[in-house]
């Protein structure tokens, strides 16, 4: 009986190894994913070599991410950057029966209702995605650079609230660093802690 729980504590000891390992650091490649959209088509990290990506973790019944949606401070930065060449992927890990669980034509009604403009909308209720980013709120913003490699994770600005009034003022930690890189510089806050609901995973 004993040998069997080392070997079962080894066993679990490797799959938290291997977790981490899979979650990825800033500087590190970014963790692959392969996951559809709304249109069904499947996207995964290689497809988007040579390019920029921002991942945006949402849910459309979060205060914090209405914030950002009613103010429509996310629709501009979506249009701003994808004008620039940068992939933008609005990520959704919520999974069935959990807030902010849609559709593919309820996310696509909500895209169209809010004026937003990402890349694509992509799916994950079974938390695959999220889970390999370590995905903790909604919103929790990634950027990737061309080669892969993470370069930032965290909170979009520096306002943890849900008041509309204070996106103006607030400093957008993700233009940023978006900034900053395709600038050519080093990322000077590539790590902030993310605010907002948390990812609604099957297991939350």
């Amino acid at each position: 009986m004993k040998r069997m729980r080392i070997v079962t504590i080894a066993g679990l000891a490797a799959i938290v190894g291997m977790t981490a390992l899979q979650a990825g650091k800033v500087g590190e490649p970014a963790p692959a994913f392969a996951s559809k959209d709304t249109k069904g088509i499947e996207h995964e990290l290689g497809d988007f070599k040579g390019k920029w990506v921002v991942l945006e973790w949402h849910n459309n019944g979060c205060p914090y991410v209405k914030k950002q949606y009613d103010s429509g401070n996310m629709q501009k930065l979506q249009k701003e950057w994808t004008a620039r060449g940068v992939v933008w992927l609005t990520v959704i890990s919520s999974a069935p029966g959990k807030q902010g669980y849609v559709t593919a034509s309820e996310a696509d009604a909500y895209v169209k209702d809010k004026g937003a403009a990402p890349t694509a909308v992509l799916l994950d209720p079974a938390g695959t995605m999220g889970m390999a980013y370590e995905a903790k709120t909604t919103p929790h913003m990634y950027v990737i650079d061309p080669s892969g490699k993470l370069l930032y994770n965290g909170a979009i600005d520096d306002k943890p609230t849900t008041d509309l009034n204070d996106v103006p003022g607030a400093r957008n930690y993700l233009s940023q660093a978006l900034t900053e890189a395709m600038a050519g510089k080093s990322v000077s806050m590539p790590t902030t802690k993310p605010y907002g609901c948390s990812v609604k995973y099957p297991t939350s």
